[in-house]
């Protein structure tokens, strides 16, 4: 064979080498491999939409929510009211309420069912029963109405105000303007306030919150993600210029309904605790004005003819001064405790009597009078409904 020139061989060997560097930029590389991201704790498992080219991440809270609804928007009633006409029927407001137990006891606001002649409640799935009023009571706000429950429906379990916390998401499920089984949720932004009631009294220990609620959320319940009652929807403040809500709504909290509600549906009403005075929390002009030794306490304005704080000698007060650009009124008896738990405002009286009370019960109230303490036992009576 001859031999092949030097010149030749270099030719050769350039062509085979530009022939493998051509086929090696033609291979298909292997695909680049990463770490499967690990996912947050509040993510679970996506849910498949109609698309199958699409998912949607759920979070845990979402998983909550969907589930809550599920379980309990059966429980939550529309109720509709009616008021006798000319002789005929007319609608004349809706609102909400729910199941509270297995008897067919249902609470709502009693100035959804105040003086009406008819309730009807509608069920999630449409079908519409008439009830019967079994309790209401004006100071709380609350009412119980009755019905016969299809099958399947449960009772909304009650939770605890011991538990609750600023911060923590609130769960309304109602009816406003009418739209049916609507969830919203917010936060709990405020504890301890207190709201008017249908009487001149005040309803304590309230429930702010920034879920939405509308006219006709009025007598839902207000849950936490435990799908458990904290409080029943009843009011909401607004600009004066709409009925909408701007943020700021008002539930009644579980704890009265846990003290009312049972003797509504025992004997149709409830009976509150009184004290028999009138007065407000301390303030600094209130301090200048008396020299008071304290800066906190309820201060007693008036005392009702009657009472039986006026059976105990409880003073209200007797003359107004100017006090640094203030009217003040003097001479009251100021409250520092009652059976001996402190009190720094006025509220704290009130929710005291309220929460921890009942009529015929006796109390002793710690006072600062002429600027010395002493203690005055008194018997709580029942309040007047007039």
């Amino acid at each position: 064979m001859p031999k092949l020139s030097r010149n030749l061989r270099v030719i050769i060997l350039v062509i085979l080498t530009l022939s493998l560097v051509s086929l090696a930029c033609g291979l298909s590389a292997p695909r680049a491999t990463f770490p499967t991201p690990t996912l947050r704790a509040e993510v679970v498992q996506p849910i498949p939409t109609a698309s199958p080219a699409k998912i949607i991440q759920v979070t845990d809270q979402e998983k909550v929510l969907v589930d809550l609804y599920s379980r309990y928007n059966p429980s939550v009633v529309n109720i509709t009211v009616y008021l006798n006409q000319d002789r005929s029927l007319g609608m004349y407001a809706q609102g909400s309420g729910f199941v509270y137990d297995a008897q067919g006891n249902i609470i709502t606001n009693a100035h959804v069912v105040n003086s009406v002649d008819v309730v009807e409640i509608t069920f999630s799935d449409g079908l519409i029963r008439q009830a019967s009023l079994v309790g209401m009571d004006l100071f709380s706000d609350l009412a119980v109405v009755k019905v016969d429950l299809p099958q399947g429906i449960t009772p909304i379990p009650l939770g605890s105000m011991d538990e609750l916390a600023v911060g923590q998401t609130a769960i309304a499920i109602g009816n406003p303007f009418g739209f049916e089984g609507t969830l919203t949720s917010g936060i709990i932004s405020a504890l301890g306030r207190t709201i008017p009631s249908q009487t001149q009294y005040e309803i304590p220990q309230a429930i702010q919150t920034d879920a939405a609620i509308n006219p006709g959320n009025s007598g839902g319940p207000l849950l936490n993600l435990n799908g458990e009652l904290v409080g029943v929807v009843d009011q909401i403040e607004t600009t004066g210029t709409s009925a909408g809500n701007v943020g700021v709504g008002f539930a009644i909290p579980v704890s009265i309904v846990q003290r009312v509600v049972p003797a509504l549906i025992d004997k149709g009403s409830y009976d509150w605790p009184w004290l028999g005075v009138s007065g407000y929390t301390v303030y600094p002009a209130l301090v200048n004005a008396m020299d008071l030794p304290v800066e906190q306490g309820a201060y007693v304005s008036s005392v009702t003819d009657g009472s039986p704080a006026l059976s105990a000698g409880l003073i209200g007060a007797t003359e107004n001064l100017t006090q640094d650009g203030f009217t003040v009124e003097v001479g009251g008896d100021l409250i520092t405790a009652i059976d001996g738990h402190p009190v720094k405002t006025f509220d704290d009286m009130l929710v005291y009597l309220s929460l921890q009370t009942s009529p015929g019960q006796d109390v002793t109230l710690t006072i600062l009078r002429d600027g010395k303490y002493q203690d005055v036992k008194l018997q709580l009576g029942a309040r007047p409904t007039e």
